[in-house]
């Protein structure tokens, strides 16, 4: 991702945004010859050697095992010189060229629109890796003494996580600086064609690019039939709009029916399981009764034990579709809600007093 995509007024092109969003969404093979020369040409950025040795890894959670099997005969980490010691710079270099309003209008033209997306797949990517390595050694977070163990172990790989640079998921970052910052671009190289990597005085591991990503319309991991995040060596998270859930658990969600939603434990798996089911279907096979019925639509509230009540405004369309017939749209609304008008206000940002629509859509 090179060349001067900014309008020369401390702005950037929309170009330069929706490139490193692919950036970050990519999947698929790295490009593993143009990565390595990214990171050859950080390193020489910085005034360093060359790596003597670059491993690569199928995943994250893979690399976090070669880093630590590897032991002191990786050498030093590097990351503050090849990463953070030339961002910071840059970023000061551009702030004082611009200005304290024209870097904050640059970075909410760039980075801004890709950090929350790019922040949250990495926290969760984190989060993983570390779930993962605690099944592998048979730790029960339920429990006091595996609670323990999870700490002990999430403070043994803390620091191996803190030594990875993120690869294809510093876009947001490097979206602010495309095209303004010849220092960068062995950072943005790398980041264009591969994923996660740790930089070592003698060793680099760099990791593959996931094979699979699903997420939602805001962002957030979601995959109903699989894993919302997979990676070559099998490394894989699983997510319903944005909360992670277990394999099994998706596997199952296709049969599922009103008594084992009901018998559910999990209040948040249970929320899962009503919205893949579906509110209205879930309604009409329980039994469940409207509590309120008036002009706006029907209430209805599904009791939930050990978690606050869904309630749901029922509404019918009083515009007729082409073929006579009038949609049915269901509202979620909050639990405290007490009459279908009041629940169909608030939808409105109104309370019910001051809701009087001129008409009906």
């Amino acid at each position: 991702m090179t060349g001067d995509h900014g309008n020369g007024d401390g702005t950037a092109g929309t170009d330069t945004t929706a490139g490193w969003r692919a950036v970050a969404a990519a999947t698929g093979p790295a490009d593993r010859a143009a990565a390595e020369e990214g990171l050859r040409l950080a390193y020489r950025g910085a005034g360093l050697p060359e790596p003597e040795r670059i491993v690569w890894a199928g995943s994250p959670l893979e690399a976090v095992g070669i880093v630590r099997a590897l032991g002191d005969e990786k050498g030093s980490s590097v990351r503050d010189q090849v990463r953070t010691r030339p961002w910071a710079d840059e970023r000061r270099r551009v702030h004082d060229a611009l200005g304290p309003g024209g870097w904050t209008e640059l970075w909410s033209n760039t980075g801004a629109r890709l950090w929350d997306t790019t922040r949250s797949l990495a926290d969760r990517i984190r989060a993983g890796i570390l779930d993962r390595l605690a099944e592998a050694a048979g730790i029960d977070p339920s429990s006091d003494d595996g609670l323990e163990d999870r700490l002990a172990l999430e403070t043994e790989t803390r620091q191996v996580l803190l030594d990875a640079v993120l690869g294809q998921h510093d876009a947001a970052w490097l979206a602010a600086f495309d095209g303004r910052s010849e220092r960068l671009e062995g950072l943005a190289r790398i980041a264009a064609a591969a994923g996660w990597w740790w930089p070592y005085e003698k060793t680099v591991v760099i990791c593959e690019r996931p094979v699979e990503l699903h997420r939602d319309e805001a962002g957030r991991l979601d995959h109903g039939a699989g894993p919302a995040l997979r990676f070559p060596d099998g490394f894989a998270l699983y997510a319903w709009r944005g909360m992670p859930v277990p394999a099994a658990f998706l596997d199952e969600l296709p049969s599922i029916d009103p008594a084992r939603i009901q018998r559910e434990e999990n209040a948040e798996l249970r929320r899962v399981m009503l919205e893949f089911y579906g509110y209205d279907r879930y309604l009409a096979e329980s039994g469940a009764r409207p509590v309120h019925k008036d002009e706006a639509g029907t209430l209805w509230r599904i009791r939930m034990d050990g978690d606050e009540d869904v309630v749901m405004v029922e509404v019918i369309n009083s515009t007729p579709e082409p073929d006579g017939t009038y949609r049915t749209y269901w509202l979620r609304v909050p639990p405290t809600t007490g009459t279908a008008k009041e629940g169909v206000a608030w939808t409105f940002g109104l309370d019910e007093g001051t809701y009087a629509p001129l008409r009906q859509t």
